[in-house]
């Protein structure tokens, strides 16, 4: 997952908003969201190769999504995707000794940034710096770099999620194109990551085409001051929509 805007309780009626784009290598294998067969209470997109996931929510109602650091592929050898999923197929864990336990073995990962919780709390940490701090109410971004790190493309991300949560009520279909935007940045507004002007230009917008590499999917999920969760996902392929936009509601502890 390489773009996620969010809002945590600015919303009357949605204390969570997340909008999120995966971008990945196209010909890496895996499958779109679903409830997993050996974790019927997770909702989740799967990587294959590794087995993890990039972002999920389970039935009680927690969530977490992790990315990566640009040029951060040195380090551990463990997945990033079982961080996500190590805190979601346990819902008796709480958010802060979950993090914790992250902090202890952070160092067996490449880098990597996770942000996890509920409806009621709301967590981030790194690898990098061993940042961790329990988030305030706000809106939040986060790409290939610490949270609200002011890239281009996650302070176009803010300000459109920003205007859309205006609204009394949200739907996916509205939320997806927060992160719809395939305009590269002029090249005097672009970070320097040490990979070069051509490739910065190409990582610039929020969705990402380019000839092997580009955003896989957009997921919205959004929680009600009722326990309330809807989750959409909708996949692609070379910058094309494959299939319809997938959409999931159930109740928390339902």
């Amino acid at each position: 997952m390489c773009l996620v805007a969010l809002a945590y309780k600015s919303h009357p009626n949605y204390p969570l908003i997340v909008v999120a784009n995966r971008d990945e290598n196209y010909d890496r294998p895996a499958l779109e969201a679903d409830f997993w067969s050996d974790q019927p209470d997770l909702l989740a997109g799967r990587d294959l190769e590794a087995g993890g996931t990039w972002f999920g929510v389970n039935r009680a109602g927690q969530w977490a999504t992790v990315t990566n650091f640009r040029g951060g592929d040195s380090g551990g050898e463990l997945s990033r995707g079982e961080l996500p999923t190590d805190f979601l197929a346990d819902p008796s864990l709480s958010l802060a000794d979950y993090f914790h336990q992250v902090q202890d073995r952070g160092e067996n990962y490449r880098g990597f940034n996770l942000l996890a919780g509920s409806a009621h709390d709301l967590a981030y940490c790194n690898n990098l710096n061993d940042r961790l701090e329990f988030l305030d109410p706000g809106l939040y971004t986060l790409s290939n770099d610490v949270l609200d790190t002011p890239w281009p493309k996650a302070e176009l991300a803010r300000m459109r999620l920003e205007k859309v949560i205006e609204a009394d009520t949200l739907r996916s279909e509205v939320l997806i194109a927060v992160l719809s935007s395939r305009k590269a940045f002029p090249d005097g507004r672009l970070p320097d990551t040490g990979v070069g002007l051509e490739m910065e230009r190409t990582l610039s917008p929020p969705f990402i085409v380019s000839h092997s590499y580009g955003t896989r999917c957009t997921t919205v999920l959004l929680m009600d001051k009722h326990g309330g969760v809807e989750f959409a996902e909708q996949s692609y392929l070379r910058g094309k929509a494959v299939g319809k936009l997938r959409q999931y509601r159930f109740t928390t502890g339902a």
